[in-house]
Formats: C-alpha cells, structure tokens, sequence
C-alpha cells in the first residue's frame, strides 16, 4: 500500500484564490447578464503588455534558438550569469547592498521560493508569520510538517502568529519569545503596509540575537514611492548574517505568466545542525536549485535582462505608475463610501475594513453580487484579516475608475 503525506490533510481548506474562483464561477453562471459587468479586484495578476524592451529581447532570443551556431539547451540551474550579474549590480549594489552575483540564484516564481526554501530548514524550528499573512507561508508548512493541527480560528499549533493591527501599522512586531525562522513580506501582502528603516533594523537585531533567519519577501519592493523606506532587507547592517530575499518579475515586468523570480543567499549566512555545527546555507540551496530544478528558460531570463536596460527600467517605472494610480483612484472610492482604506500607496493592494461587524466573506458576496466587483475577502490571510477585505489594483484605468464608482453606490 502507499501512503500519503498526512500532512496535507491538516489543510482547513482549498487555497484562498481557487475558492474565490469557485464563488465567482458560481455566480456567473447564476447571473449570466450580471457576469457580464464584472470587474476583478481580486486575485494580484497583472492587467497590461509585457514592456517592450523584454518583448523585443525575447523575440531576438527566439530566433538565437533557430539556429544551431546559437542554440542553447540546458542553462545553468541558478540561472545565467549575464542575469545574476544585472541583478546583483541593480537590485542591490546600486542601492549599496553588498550581494555578490553568486548570491543570486534566479528560478520561475517567488511563490515557488518562499515554499521550497523549507527543504533546507530541519522540523525542529520554531516558526513565526505575521498575521494575516500571505496564505502560502502557512500553508507550506503545514504541508512540510511544521505544525500541528489547527484550531476553530484556523490558527496552528506550532506557530508562532504575530498580530499586524492598525496600532502598528499592519507591520509585526519582534516576538518577545524565540523563534527560529521568521517570514516578513515588504511592502506587505495583503495590507500594503511597507516597514521602515527602524522596523527592518528591530528584526534584524531580533535574529542576530536570537540567531534566527529572516525569510523576506520583497515582490513587490518596485512600489515603494517613499525614498525614506528601504527597498531590501540588504540595506539593514547585519542582514547578511540573518536574511534570504526573494523577489519576482511578476509584478514589476509583467511576468505573471512568463515566469521568472530570484532568491538572494548570502554565503555569510549559517544554520545549525542539531548537535550544533554551523553549515553554510548557501551551499544547501545551490545543491538543492541543481537537483531539483532545471533553471528557467533562456527566452524568458533574456527578457528578464532586457528589464535593466534605459529603455526597459523606464517601461516598468511607467507600469508601477499605472497600478499605483489605479490604487488611488480605487482608494478615493473607497474612502467616499465611508470605508476605512490602508495600503496602495506604497503597494498595489488596498486594506479595507469593513463596518457594522460584516464578516469578510459576507462583504465578499455583498460585493460580488450588489457592485459585480471580484474582491479578496481578508480572513483568507489570517484570523487578525477577518474584518478587512483586500482590493487589488491590478487592472486597466477604466475598470478602476468603474470599480471606484460602484464602490461608492455600496450602501452597509
């Protein structure tokens, strides 16, 4: 007989987003004319044209494969050098961060990095995610192992939950336990909340004391406007001895369907054994993206480049722009319906508390069904989410500006 990984069955749910995708599905076919209006504010996938700078470098390397004098087969797993070398030097040695370009080891999506990192990580750590929290954290380590069951709240044992409220921003606050590993995602998914230069040096601090490693999401790093706030982990003296980064081109570039990511890991940086000898995890990772990963293709990292020439930073600035000015039209509808809306200013997400007790999946049909707007109902991310719903500002002007509009007729 075969056995399963039990672990999965620990799962409370589906994932958030294909639930949403039930929902929906449900009621186009329930309200055939009113399926027709609807506008998605919900799942974070990108609306608009890749830039035509990475177009262009894909089309050439398109044509490099026609021809055997420059054909290419299997890259290298950690992705090509012309690529890490663009990063490490833009990214991050631009903005003074020391990342050599043998730290950076490029894959097919941020998602897939923030899980797959545990495979380098033993059971035995103690584990902290804010809360809410982006659901694949989560659900990654119940998969994994990592946890216990989980309770009526659907919070599980084994975790450590830190609260992000509006007292501190929706930015979590160092435990004042220990903890091993610690996930923080800046700007923050879903409350769009960006920590500062204080906040990012606290953590740091926590985990060089407490030797913990800071797992960072930065995927969405690209809209941050406020030049006070930090970019990267990086930029916090220390970070090198405490931190993995993960970044995406998907919500810079457009690659939601292109596929092409990168995960930063210094080689100063340690993990213990549990008789307590100090490996490099640097190494662990090297081996495990070589075993287990065949690299992304040669078309896709070509057009990943083009990203960091003139032409291609300008196109992704002007890209940035039109989410971000989608986030504030959405949010002055929002705000003239007598919401109280955080975030979408310094991320495409907005954070919306929602009145009169209403439950985040209630709000959700409500929305669904009286504005035929797809939103993300926030207890999806947590129990400290319910309450909140998230809007997503992916999408052209004119279905913001429409959203924006049926958002101020909602009457609760």
């Amino acid at each position: 007989m075969a056995y399963l990984n039990e672990n999965f069955l620990k799962l409370k749910s589906g994932y958030l987003f294909p639930e949403i995708a039930r929902r929906v599905r449900a009621f186009r076919e329930a309200n055939p004319e009113a399926a027709k209006r609807l506008i998605s504010c919900g799942i974070g996938d990108v609306t608009e044209p890749l830039p035509q700078a990475a177009i262009a470098a894909m089309h050439k390397a398109v044509e490099e494969l026609a021809a055997r004098e420059t054909f290419r087969g299997y890259g290298p797993e950690q992705g090509y050098e012309w690529l890490r070398a663009a990063i490490a030097q833009h990214d991050y040695r631009a903005r003074g961060c020391d990342i050599a370009d043998d730290e950076i080891f490029v894959s097919d999506g941020a998602k897939c990095d923030t899980a797959n990192i545990l495979d380098i990580f033993g059971r035995n750590n103690k584990i902290a995610v804010a809360d809410p929290v982006y659901p694949v954290y989560v659900d990654t380590n119940v998969m994994a192992g990592h946890t216990g069951p989980a309770d009526a709240a659907g919070r599980y044992s084994r975790l450590v939950y830190l609260p992000c409220t509006p007292a501190n921003g929706f930015v979590p606050e160092p435990p004042k336990r220990h903890v091993d590993i610690i996930y923080l995602c800046s700007p923050n998914n879903p409350t769009g909340a960006a920590a500062t230069r204080a906040q990012l040096e606290a953590w740091v601090n926590y985990a060089l004391a407490h030797k913990a490693i800071i797992l960072f999401d930065a995927a969405y790093e690209a809209y941050i406007t406020d030049p006070a706030l930090p970019h990267s982990i990086y930029e916090i003296p220390g970070a090198r001895e405490c931190a993995i980064e993960f970044r995406s081109f998907s919500k810079n570039g457009g690659f939601t369907g292109v596929r092409c990511a990168f995960t930063v890991v210094p080689k100063t940086l340690r993990a213990a054994t549990r008789a307590g000898e100090l490996h490099s995890l640097h190494g662990l990772w090297l081996r495990r993206m070589t075993t287990k990963f065949n690299g992304v293709s040669y078309i896709t990292q070509r057009g990943a480049e083009a990203l960091y020439t003139p032409e291609g930073k300008a196109q992704v600035r002007a890209l940035i722009e039109h989410y971000l000015g989608n986030a504030k039209v959405l949010r002055e509808g929002l705000t003239k319906s007598g919401l109280t809306v955080y975030g979408g200013v310094n991320a495409p997400y907005l954070w919306v508390k929602l009145p009169n007790g209403i439950s985040s999946w209630d709000a959700f049909d409500k929305i669904l069904r009286e504005a035929n707007v797809v939103v993300t109902p926030g207890s999806g991310f947590g129990a400290n989410g319910e309450g909140y719903v998230r809007v997503s500002a992916y999408n052209s002007r004119a279905n913001a500006e429409e959203a924006a509009r049926r958002f101020q007729n909602l009457r609760w």
